[in-house]
């Protein structure tokens, strides 16, 4: 029998139109779901690699190889020293920048009280390759190298009730366990992008720091950025056997994604998620299912007709799975476009998680802005065409084993 199969299909669609478009609706909400979902995921993705290289690690760290075995009791005295260090990773190819950085905790002596926070003690001119700090400051300007000036988190300050010209005396442990204080003044207060830095988070000039916990000449880590086309995980491993050649020195030296175990979680959040997207299409497929399983015993005696007139079962299978088909599209497509534009939305109006991640130390910022993955978006288009198309083979393979004689038979 000779018919052409997709026109056939297609003009099917629209003989119970509710239907079909409450069908094609399923596998459009289930599209778009997944976009946003994984839009979300990958914004969070990206948001925390740049957070956790620009504040906090690099894309190389390097510290003394006994410092994470007892970096509970912050041992300052297990140190680097940077003029021996520093030439030698330098020479290291891959390696684009370095920056010096010493984190301690430190009591703020305020109104007769005392106040946790974490000062970070940096060379502001090295810095400007991992924080752009000048987009980062609202009020005031940096600190500067040799002076006792500090630069604060805007919620720290406002908390504290400090501003600009105020001096705070700072209280910490040295590297010999000793105890010292520094009285600092606020040159200026920062909005970072992530929350814990602003509550909690001062930085002061790497020099004064070294002095106020007596450890000239040595810092806590080293940081680096590598060069494009040069893999961290290479250069790491390249910078840690530099140091062994050249100094005999052994160090811990690692790349950022294998020192932040949250980074790590997010990655397989997002693999979870593509299985949670399978499941979405199965349901929303289901749908689709029922609706072919309903086409096929209404029009029985159609089927019955087609037979007796020569449509062979592998036709009358292809048949209803080209309707599917059709229906998963559309269904598709429509979901997809209405996911980009939300997405699109989103990464101008930003998601506000100021208020959800308070008091949780992620280093996720506290305003998300989603962007619109062209290869996510297609990724989801053919992936629900696909499951939400092979979904109807089972039922369309009903048409096929129908008996013309019992169809034709069919009230």
């Amino acid at each position: 029998m000779t018919i052409k199969l997709p026109v056939v299909a297609f003009r099917n669609i629209f003989r119970n139109l509710r239907r079909s478009i409450l069908s094609a609706v399923a596998i459009a909400v289930s599209a778009m779901s997944i976009v946003l979902l994984l839009a979300l995921v990958d914004s969070m993705q990206s948001d925390m690699a740049h957070n956790l290289i620009s504040f906090y690690t690099g894309q190389v760290r390097i510290r003394n190889a006994q410092f994470a075995k007892y970096e509970r009791y912050n041992p300052l005295h297990l140190s680097l020293d940077a003029q021996q260090i520093l030439p030698v990773v330098s020479s290291v190819d891959g390696v684009k920048a370095v920056t010096q950085r010493i984190n301690f905790p430190v009591n703020l002596y305020l109104h007769e009280q005392n106040n946790g926070a974490l000062a970070v003690g940096v060379d502001f001119s090295t810095e400007t390759a991992f924080i752009d700090f000048d987009k980062l400051v609202s009020k005031g300007r940096l600190p500067k190298a040799g002076a006792n000036e500090m630069l604060i988190g805007s919620v720290l300050a406002n908390e504290l009730g400090l501003g600009l010209g105020d001096k705070v005396t700072m209280l910490t442990s040295t590297a010999l366990r000793g105890s010292n204080a520094m009285t600092f003044q606020i040159v200026g207060i920062a909005s970072f992008p992530v929350g814990a830095l602003n509550a909690k988070t001062l930085y002061v000039p790497l020099d004064r720091a070294q002095y106020l916990l007596r450890m000239e000449g040595q810092v806590q880590e080293i940081l680096l950025l590598t060069q494009d086309g040069f893999k961290e995980k290479e250069v790491a491993k390249a910078v840690k056997t530099a140091l062994e050649d050249t100094l005999s020195l052994e160090t811990e030296t690692k790349a950022w994604n294998e020192l932040n175990t949250m980074y790590s979680l997010i990655v397989l959040a997002k693999a979870i998620y593509y299985v949670i997207g399978f499941i979405f299409f199965i349901l929303g497929s289901t749908v689709i299912i029922n609706t072919t399983m309903m086409v096929i015993y209404e029009r029985m005696r159609e089927i019955g007709t087609m037979g007796a007139l020569g449509m062979q079962g592998k036709e009358l299978t292809k048949l209803f799975l080209l309707e599917g088909s059709f229906i998963s599209i559309a269904g598709s497509t429509l979901g997809t476009i209405v996911g980009v534009i939300i997405v699109f939305v989103m990464s101008r109006m930003g998601l506000n998680f100021s208020e959800a991640m308070s008091g949780i130390d992620m280093e996720v910022s506290s305003i998300l802005y989603p962007q619109v993955s062209w290869f996510t978006a297609f990724f989801v288009w053919v992936y629900a065409i696909i499951i939400a198309s092979l979904s109807t083979f089972i039922p369309s393979r009903r048409a096929s084993k129908i008996q013309i004689v019992e169809a034709l038979r069919y009230v």
